[in-house]
């Protein structure tokens, strides 16, 4: 199936039914009303000679325009290549690496775009989603000219989605997601979740992330809910969004859902008829998700994935985890892909053992002009997810740790997420990040930094003598360190490549 396909579907069951909503702006399309605007973009780009397999780049804030130039680039066979526009003084590197011939932009990112498009020759026309600009056309005049789109290709081997990976080992590599695996991982999302018409669910994260394709996109449409998607997100006006839209399922990253926590806690009560969150992007910390469980009587559900995947390794189910259960396994792989835990000898090893996670079932279709990292990724028909982790008996697996950020102490491997973890069950502690400083005899330092909650103080020096008996690491040369802040990535998991990079300056 295609990608489209699924609202095509819903238009065609339920066409007066609305589809999506953009919180910020208050605009509403229904299913029926989507289709037109998927067709009108569809003709729009084939009018400025966008054809089957050409690059589609999207540069711009969340909204409805950028949806419809997904959807439009999808209905030509076309690949809507995805670049965040926190990315902005990046995008000679994105766009030289995947090369669009047409690029949807929101105006206020006309200085970096007109800069790129002087360095990548491939682009032929931009497109201001908010009126004309000098050397661009305007989407809004192109929309209203109804220009019509030719038959649809229908291939559904072919690449539809094109976003990058974070770069925390190297550059940014795009993932080239197809339709058909991705639809099917999303309809298993969908029944996992037991998303229903009746619900909506709401994304604030950017939309240039694959988590939001798989997460809260395609899953909503494979079963005709609504999608609510919001650009500028904050603790209160997001609460507020939630609450106002009536939203059932929310998708966001731990950060967020800590905020609407502690949103929640003043207000006195939970916002809406919210059902449940669902997280990803990075390990959910399980004092939080205690914490929606105990106070706000919701289940989070935890998601692990990737880039690469068009959809999940592993994810929970949305019912609450009881009092005294294992609140760090995350949950059992979907049907669509076979996980396993592999060793150095590409073996499975027996349930509880650590190691590589790999999956086979469905993932990218490569990294674009990438054929050697591609093969690196996919050796032997399996995804090599680059984690380490363990799965038990339930099959539920739980997330160790990255392997480029497993640390090596005095010849014992750490565990950060062991650490962290412990860090965040003390009070007055909101987040923790464990990295390696090099060190001469004992070959990393161990060091985490730390942020407080409002209104919270804690001696750093203390808190490796309160954590000692919960992790199973000689703590002797464990430095902790509280700062105001610590660098997040565009979707709003915690960077550690960055961190270190401050630290080295002498920043932090």
């Amino acid at each position: 199936m295609l990608m489209h396909q699924l609202l095509l579907d819903g238009a065609d069951r339920t066409p007066d039914k609305l589809c999506f909503r953009w919180v910020d702006r208050d605009r509403t399309l229904t299913y029926a009303e989507a289709v037109v605007q998927m067709e009108r973009m569809a003709g729009a780009l084939h009018h400025l000679g966008v054809r089957k397999g050409d690059r589609v780049g999207l540069f711009a804030h969340n909204g409805m325009d950028y949806l419809a130039a997904m959807l439009g680039a999808w209905r030509l066979g076309a690949i809507a290549a995805l670049v965040n526009v926190k990315f902005a003084d990046e995008l000679e590197y994105y766009w030289g690496d995947h090369e669009p011939k047409v690029v949807v932009y929101t105006h206020d990112m006309l200085p970096a775009v007109a800069r790129a498009r002087a360095a990548c020759p491939s682009v032929e026309h931009i497109v201001c989603m908010d009126g004309p600009q000098e050397g661009a056309h305007s989407l809004p005049e192109l929309m209203a000219a109804a220009l019509p789109p030719p038959p649809d290709p229908w291939d559904e081997r072919a690449t539809a989605h094109l976003s990058y990976t974070s770069g925390t080992t190297g550059k940014p590599k795009g993932a080239c997601l197809a339709h058909e695996p991705t639809v099917t991982a999303a309809r298993c999302i969908g029944e996992r979740l037991r998303i229903g018409p009746a619900d909506a669910s709401f994304g604030p994260t950017a939309l240039s992330s694959s988590y939001q394709l798989v997460a809260n996109l395609l899953p909503p449409l494979a079963r005709m809910a609504t999608i609510n998607v919001m650009g500028r997100w904050t603790q209160a006006t997001g609460w507020d969004a939630i609450d106002r839209t009536g939203a059932t399922v929310f998708v966001g990253n731990p950060t967020v859902l800590d905020e609407i926590l502690v949103e929640s806690r003043a207000r006195g009560r939970s916002p809406g008829r919210i059902r449940l969150a669902l997280t990803g992007g990075g390990p959910l910390p399980p004092t939080l998700k205690a914490a929606w469980r105990d106070e706000l009587g919701l289940p989070i559900v935890e998601s692990y994935g990737q880039s690469e995947l068009g959809g999940f390794v592993a994810l929970g189910f949305p019912e609450l985890v009881p009092p005294g259960a294992d609140l760090v396994r995350i949950g059992p792989a979907l049907p669509d892909k076979e996980v396993r835990i592999v060793g150095p000898d590409d073996r499975p090893l027996p349930l509880g053992e650590v190691g590589d996670i790999v999956l086979r079932g469905g993932f990218m279709a490569g990294y674009w002009g990438k054929p050697e990292k591609t093969a690196e990724a996919t050796r032997g028909g399996w995804l090599r997810t680059g984690d380490l982790g363990v799965m038990d008996a339930d099959g539920f697996v739980t997330l160790r740790s990255r392997k480029a950020e497993l640390l090596t102490v005095a010849g014992v491997d750490w565990y950060p997420r062991d650490v962290e973890e412990a860090l965040c069950r003390q009070p007055g502690i909101r987040q923790a990040a464990l990295i390696g400083l090099a060190h001469p005899d004992l070959g990393q330092t161990p060091t985490a930094f730390v942020t407080l909650h409002p209104g919270a103080a804690v001696d750093p020096a203390t808190l490796a003598a309160a954590i000692r008996p919960e992790v199973p690491y000689d703590l002797a040369p464990l430095v902790v360190k509280a700062v105001p802040e610590l660098p997040m990535t565009p979707t709003g998991k915690i960077s550690k490549g960055d961190l270190a990079a401050l630290v080295a300056a002498g920043r932090i």
